[in-house]
C-alpha cells in the first residue's frame, strides 16, 4: 500500500525525499555518512506521507504548493530527532534491524546528531514566508508533548501506578502529537477551512492512537507473528494497554502483586513470562484489540467532511493498515 501511495504522489514525495535529503547534507564527512545511513533504513515514513495526502485531499492541488513539501519534511526530520534521542535514552541497541547511532557512536554523538535533524526539520518550517509562524508553534507544541510524555511515562514506570487515562495522555505525547502536526501543517499549507483543519486534526489524533496501541500490541504478540523482539516494554517497567485490561479482571489484592512485578521485570526475566501469560490467560490483547477498532473508526469517521478523493481514500486505508500491520 506504501508504495502504491508514493506512486500517486508521484513528483510531490520525489520532491519531499530531495529536500529531506539535501537538507541533510554536511561537510562533516562523519555527520553526512552517519546521516545518509539513517535514510537508508528510512523506516514507513508514515508521517510525510500522511501530510502529503492530507494537503491534496483538502485541496485537489497536484502538484502541492512548496510549503506542503517543506511540511512534510520537517515532519519525518523531526520524527528522525526523537528517535536519535529516544535511543540514548532507552540504550536501544537496535532500531529497524541495524545498530543505531547510539551504540555504533555513542549517546554524546546519537544527541548531537538528533540535534542537528531537529534544527533542520525547524529550518525547513521558518522557510515558509505564508505559514511558518503558525506551523512553528503547532510543532514546538509537539516537543513540549514529546518531553512531558517521555517524563511521564519514566515517572509510572518508577512508581507503578500507571492508570488508562496515564497511558492515553503518554502514547498522545509520544506519537499522537506528531502525527497532528504533521497532518495540521499540511492542512494550514493549502488554506484548508478550519473545519477541515479539526477533521484532519481529528483523523491525525485518532491515527496516531490506533497506531501506538498497536506497536503495544505487539510488544506482547509480535515474536509469534514476524520473530518481533517482546517484551520489551515490561523490561522498561512500561504498563500499556494490554496489561491495564487484563488488570481490570482481578482483585485490588492481585493487581497490586501485578504492579509490583512490572516495576521489577528488568532484572526478572521471569516476571516478563509470567505477565505475558497473565495478559494472554485475561483477555488483555482483546481488550486493546477493541480499543484499537475504536480510534480507528473514528479517524476514519473524521475524513467524512473531505471531498472524495484517491487521497482520501487512501487516509482511510491508511488507518484500516494501522490495525493490520505486523511490524
Amino acid at each position: 500500500m506504501l508504495d502504491r501511495i508514493k506512486t500517486l504522489l508521484g513528483s510531490d514525495w520525489t520532491r519531499t525525499v530531495d529536500l529531506i535529503r539535501s537538507s541533510l547534507k554536511s561537510d562533516i564527512d562523519l555527520l553526512d555518512k552517519t546521516n545518509a545511513s539513517i535514510l537508508s533504513h528510512g523506516g514507513k515514513q508514515m508521517r510525510p506521507l500522511i501530510a502529503l495526502l492530507v494537503a491534496r485531499a483538502c485541496s485537489g492541488k497536484a502538484p502541492l504548493p512548496e510549503d506542503s513539501i517543506r511540511f512534510a519534511a520537517a515532519s519525518e526530520l523531526l520524527h528522525n530527532a526523537t528517535l536519535l534521542h529516544d535511543d540514548v535514552a532507552d540504550s536501544s541497541s537496535v532500531r529497524r534491524g541495524v545498530p543505531t547511532v547510539m551504540s555504533l557512536l555513542g549517546g554524546p554523538a546519537s544527541v548531537l546528531i538528533g540535534d542537528f535533524w531537529l534544527v533542520k526539520a525547524m529550518e525547513n518550517i521558518l522557510s515558509s514566508s505564508e505559514a511558518g509562524h503558525k506551523v512553528i508553534r503547532i510543532f514546538a507544541k509537539t516537543l513540549s508533548d514529546l518531553a512531558e510524555g517521555e517524563m511521564l511515562q519514566l515517572q509510572k514506570a518508577s512508581s507503578g501506578d500507571t492508570t488508562e487515562e496515564d497511558y492515553y495522555r503518554i502514547i498522545y505525547s509520544k506519537t499522537a502529537s506528531l502525527f497532528e502536526a504533521s497532518g495540521v501543517s499540511a492542512a494550514i499549507s493549502v488554506g484548508a477551512s478550519e473545519a477541515m483543519v479539526e477533521a484532519v486534526r481529528e483523523y491525525c489524533i485518532d491515527l496516531g492512537i490506533a497506531f501506538q496501541i498497536k506497536d503495544d500490541l505487539l510488544d506482547y504478540s509480535g515474536g509469534d507473528v514476524v520473530g518481533k523482539p517482546v517484551g520489551v516494554d515490561l523490561k522498561e517497567g512500561k504498563i500499556t494497554l494490554p496489561l491495564l485490561g487484563a488488570l481490570s479482571s482481578v482483585g485490588k489484592e492481585e493487581e497490586s502483586r501485578l504492579r509490583n512485578m512490572v516495576t521489577g521485570a528488568g532484572s526478572r526475566p521471569e516476571n516478563v513470562l509470567e505477565l505475558r501469560e497473565f495478559v494472554f490467560s485475561h483477555g488483555g490483547n482483546e481488550y486493546a484489540s477493541a480499543r484499537l477498532d475504536e480510534f480507528v473508526l473514528k479517524a476514519r469517521a473524521a475524513l467524512d467532511i473531505l471531498p472524495d478523493s484517491m487521497e482520501k481514500d487512501y487516509l482511510s486505508e491508511i488507518a484500516g493498515f494501522t490495525a493490520r500491520r505486523d511490524k
